[in-house]
């Protein structure tokens, strides 16, 4: 699509499907389209990029809007001593495309300039993409800090960037002539679109028959909150008065709770598996006028993600084709750890990879807590493991960077321990492909979906898990993956990492030195099982069926 085109009226670039004939704009904070488009941060990006890559395969009438990070979410350096460092370092993208379109919206006291860029669908075959920053001529520096770091520390700066999202969002749609039947909301951090909308509309029904909310937050604490006369300072309800706002979006109080308001101003909302689904209808019930909350669960797009020799074996259902396939892929992993660590890894070694986001209810540090067990697996020279961390902590964390770095001076001690920096699309991909167990011990409902765990699936990797998110639909232990009972009653963390201990020394260490043929075809039931349902595709299309 050239510059030229959106000087008329936005039109999409591609025909739609007849059954996806319904014009959405999909609202999220973060994408990961592409290694190269570094404007995301972890899970909620993950997804958002797999449903926009799906969206192009299934021909759906939809478009995504989000935002255009300078220096992206942060990129993992280490410091001397080989910690983790954040570094910020402006992004380039030739690739976009400036739309020209430039607009105004009253911010922080003032008039703030928002730029719009475009991704074109064929470039990585995505759905399109409107991006918007504020790092634009006639922008103070202020200002043009709004769209610098991907989730800034300072409340101030995140709300902005929540406004540039929402009504910035909203107002792009209007400069570009374009007016979607579903605004749908990826989290609730494009909230202000909707009081910009009631505005436009003057009445909650006609807000409400246009706006759809997906909600990723399984505890109630995890919602977003701020006050509300520091929002409407801020300009973020559009100049509407505080009585307004409260009396349409639920808030009885001067705590604006986004994804109330989210809630109260939708027609339709979705958890993102069905676990989370029965979890936020029990946490939001004492909320009876908000909208009917259903669940679709999150999916990663096959076709992205797959090995295309792995699923060739699959389809043939070679067991023997798919293990050799797993130790070249295990050694093309095992490259970047010799360049990040200095440790040469072994393909014919059980390889387990814990990687995601360090957040405290991950918990990556669990099969550390008992020093002497872990230890003692990891000098076993009979049946021996390999084990890998990745992941970024929020910056700001210092606890979870202090995780981060306490197993990175702990691999030190062992030559089969390796820690890795910069956990993007890529090396996610190499990590996937490379692990023979995925491991994810999260804090039981504390996790509301998760899908790195599907895509390491599809890479006929096994999971070792808690019996939590998407893994309650999946999951069949001992068949397809490997579940921890759940635990109950008071201390959960010990009973976790002792049924994880036992595990992994009594099932997975001897099934797979001892019982290759019940791997293999635990393995292939693996790869069956998440074939269909947790391909993008199908979630695609349930949002289509089930939402808009």
């Amino acid at each position: 699509m050239s510059q030229q085109t959106f000087s008329i009226p936005f039109k999409h670039p591609f025909k739609a499907d007849k059954k996806f004939q319904k014009s959405v704009a999909y609202f999220s904070m973060e994408f990961a389209v592409d290694q190269a488009l570094k404007i995301y941060s972890g899970g909620l990006g993950f997804l958002a990029g797999s449903h926009m890559r799906s969206v192009y395969a299934l021909k759906q009438n939809l478009i995504g809007i989000g935002m255009l990070w300078k220096y992206g979410y942060y990129d993992q350096g280490r410091k001397k001593d080989g910690s983790m460092q954040p570094e910020f370092h402006e992004k380039m993208y030739s690739f976009l495309v400036d739309t020209k379109i430039r607009f105004q919206i009253p911010l922080l006291g003032k008039q703030v300039w928002v730029a719009a860029y475009y991704l074109p669908p064929d470039v990585f075959h995505s759905a399109p993409l409107f991006l918007l920053t504020t790092d634009t001529d006639g922008n103070d520096e202020s200002a043009r800090a709004i769209s610098y770091n991907l989730y800034d520390s300072d409340v101030t700066y995140k709300a902005a960037q929540c406004m540039i999202l929402g009504i910035g969002g909203a107002r792009l749609l209007e400069e570009l002539g374009y007016e979607p039947q579903v605004y749908h909301f990826n989290e609730a951090h494009a909230v202000s679109a909707i009081f910009h909308l009631f505005k436009k509309y003057k009445k909650v029904p006609e807000v409400k028959k246009r706006v759809v909310f997906t909600t990723h937050t399984p505890e109630e604490a995890g919602n977003e909150k701020h006050d509300i006369h520091f929002l409407e300072n801020l300009g973020f309800f559009s100049g509407l008065p505080l009585e307004t706002v409260r009396k349409i979006s639920g808030i009885k109080d001067d705590t604006f709770n986004h994804s109330l308001a989210a809630l109260s101003l939708s027609r339709k909302a979705n958890g993102v598996s069905k676990l989370h689904g029965e979890v936020s209808r029990n946490m939001w019930k004492a909320h009876p006028q908000i909208a009917e909350i259903d669940h679709i669960t999150n999916a990663q797009n096959n076709a992205y993600w797959v090995d295309k020799q792995l699923e060739q074996f699959r389809l043939d259902k070679e067991l023997e084709k798919i293990a050799v396939r797993k130790k070249e892929l295990k050694a093309v992993l095992f490259k970047t750890v010799a360049d990040q660590c200095g440790k040469i890894f072994d393909p014919d070694v059980l390889t387990i990879v814990w990687a995601r986001r360090f957040a405290a209810y991950k918990r990556a540090d669990m099969l550390v807590w008992n020093m002497e067990r872990f230890a003692r697996m990891m000098a076993d020279a009979d049946r021996p493991v390999q084990m890998i961390w990745a992941g970024k902590p929020y910056p700001k964390d210092e606890g979870a960077v202090n995780t981060f770095n306490h197993l990175f001076y702990l691999s030190h001690l062992f030559p089969n321990m390796a820690v890795l920096t910069g956990y993007e699309l890529a090396l996610s991909k190499l990590l996937k492909d490379g692990s023979d167990v995925w491991l994810n011990n999260p804090v039981v409902t504390r996790e509301a979906s998760g899908t790195s765990g599907m895509t390491a699936a599809m890479n006929a990797s096994l999971n070792l898990s808690t019996f939590d998110g998407w893994i309650c639909e999946f999951a069949k232990d001992g068949e397809n993956s490997f579940i921890l009972p759940v635990a109950k009653g008071e201390d959960i963390n010990k009973q976790d990492c002792d049924n994880l201990m036992e595990k992994l020394e009594n099932t997975v260490i001897p099934t797979y030195y001892s019982d290759q043929k019940k791997w293999q075809q635990m393995v292939l039931n693996s790869m069956n099982d998440v074939n269909v349902d947790f391909n993008s595709d199908r979630m695609a299309r349930e949002y289509y069926e089930k939402l808009y």
